[in-house]
This record gives structure tokens, C-alpha cells and sequence, in this order.
């Protein structure tokens, strides 16, 4: 496993990874009718792995060369069902990522949501079949899941989330950002396992998003699974480089801004 996990964790211990595991149930079109393309300028702006879905993995093993590779493990739903009450869960097996190549997986965890159970047994059975290959276990974890509830996003119900990911086996969790330094610090503090905050929400500025993620590793987050502000940025290769410089440089915004 530690060779797997050295492929996307650099040795300061922190990961950037592009999410491209969208369209399992997203819709990510036209943004993504050049996924080739748009692989090969991030892994040119400095991604340390790409967590992506089964068919992006199998097509572009060229373009995603030598970096770290993650396989989405869970799925089943889509945006237009009319079922909304259906819930993610396991669609592949362990195996299967092997025979891609991947060096981890990654499947979701949703403590307090109404089908946490089928989540949560999932992740724990994930972990015990990642034990037993040598495979690395990335775990997202968002409290309620996507129930639009109060307090689906309180900090200290990321904190819990977080927590029982970890608990639960997982060797990294992908969380939300908790919207300040001082709340974050507390969601990582309580966490033993690396906590890498995820990068889908709507930002108004590209200076917006790199202070999220400057915010996130001042207090203690190793790095971001970030995807379409990623892949729908009109120059990618330029945002991630920017984005790895804070990670991986520590610079601050405004030598980050120059990559752009």
C-alpha cells in the first residue's frame, strides 16, 4: 500500500487530485467532450492523481500516464431518476480497480442521511477489501448526505462525518470546506486520517478559490479532490498549476494568481 499511496500523496503529505467522476451520473456535458484534452493539460499543471469513473480509466490510460489513479467504487443513480430517494452503492469490486491499473478507490459515506446504512456499510466493507489488496481507501464524507436539512453542513457534523470515515477504515477523507480556518482546524483536529476538502461548489472568483484552498492547508487540510471548477475553467493547465504551487509551494494567493 505505501507505494500506492506514495503515487498520490507527495512526500510533504499533501494530494491534489482532479475529480472526473461526474458523469456516472452527472450530466458533464459539452465541458467534458474533450476528456482527453483537458487530462492531459491538468496532469501539465501539476495533479498529483485523478479520481475518476470506470470508462474514463479504461479509455485514457495514455493521456493519464504515470500519475496517481483513483477508481469511483460507488454510483447507481442518476440525475433525472425519478426515485429520489434512491441511494448510492458499491458497482464495482475491488478487483475491477485493480485490473485498471488504480492505486485506490474512492466510495461515499453519508452519516444521518435516511439510507446512511447502505453508505456506511458499504465504506466498511470497502475498507476490509482494500486491506486485504493493498489498496487505498478514500472516503467522502458528507453528513446528510445531499438532504437540503439545516444543518447538513454544521462544522461539527463535517467534524463527525469525517471522524466516522476514518473510524470506519477509510486512509483519506474528501470533505467539504467548513468556510473558515478556525472551524476547519477543529474538523482536522479530530480526524487522524489526512482530510483533503472538495472543490465543486460555485465560486465567484478564481482569487475565491484559491483562498479556500490556502485557508484549508494553513489549518491543517492536506490538499483537494476538486473537479468542475477544474474542468470547466477556460484555461486548466493555468488554475492547476496555480493550485498546486499553494499545495505543494505553499505560496500565497498573489504568486498563485501570476500562473493565470
Amino acid at each position: 500500500m505505501k507505494r500506492r499511496i506514495n503515487n498520490i500523496f507527495k512526500k510533504d503529505g499533501r494530494a491534489f487530485i482532479l475529480a472526473m467522476d461526474h458523469g456516472n451520473g452527472l450530466n458533464v456535458l459539452p465541458e467534458l467532450n474533450n476528456t482527453g484534452s483537458i487530462i492531459e493539460k491538468a496532469v501539465a499543471g501539476g495533479i498529483d492523481a485523478l479520481l475518476t469513473t470506470f470508462g474514463i480509466a479504461s479509455t485514457f490510460q495514455k493521456e493519464i500516464g504515470n500519475i496517481g489513479l483513483i477508481l469511483r467504487i460507488d454510483g447507481g443513480t442518476s440525475q433525472i431518476s425519478a426515485n429520489k430517494n434512491a441511494s448510492m452503492s458499491n458497482i464495482y469490486e475491488i478487483e475491477d480497480a485493480i485490473r485498471l491499473g488504480a492505486d485506490g478507490v474512492l466510495c461515499m459515506g453519508f452519516p444521518g442521511a435516511q439510507n446512511e446504512d447502505i453508505t456506511l456499510k458499504d465504506l466498511a466493507y470497502n475498507a476490509a477489501r482494500c486491506r486485504e489488496w493493498g489498496l487505498v481507501l478514500g472516503a467522502e464524507m458528507l453528513p446528510r448526505g445531499f438532504e437540503p436539512v439545516e444543518d447538513s453542513r454544521d462544522p461539527a457534523n463535517i467534524a463527525l462525518a469525517c471522524r466516522i470515515g476514518a473510524e470506519l477504515g477509510a486512509d483519506f477523507i474528501k470533505t467539504e470546506y467548513t468556510g473558515d480556518k478556525e472551524s476547519f482546524k477543529k474538523v482536522v483536529d479530530g480526524c487522524y486520517k489526512p482530510i483533503l476538502i472538495l472543490g465543486g461548489g460555485r465560486v465567484k472568483t478564481e482569487e475565491d478559490l484559491l483562498k479556500t484552498v490556502k485557508d484549508s492547508i494553513e489549518a491543517g487540510g492536506r490538499g483537494v479532490v476538486m473537479g468542475r471548477n477544474i474542468w470547466k475553467h477556460p484555461k486548466p493547465d493555468k488554475l492547476c498549476r496555480a493550485i498546486a504551487k499553494i499545495i505543494h509551494e505553499d505560496a500565497d494567493i498573489k504568486e498563485a494568481l501570476k500562473q493565470l
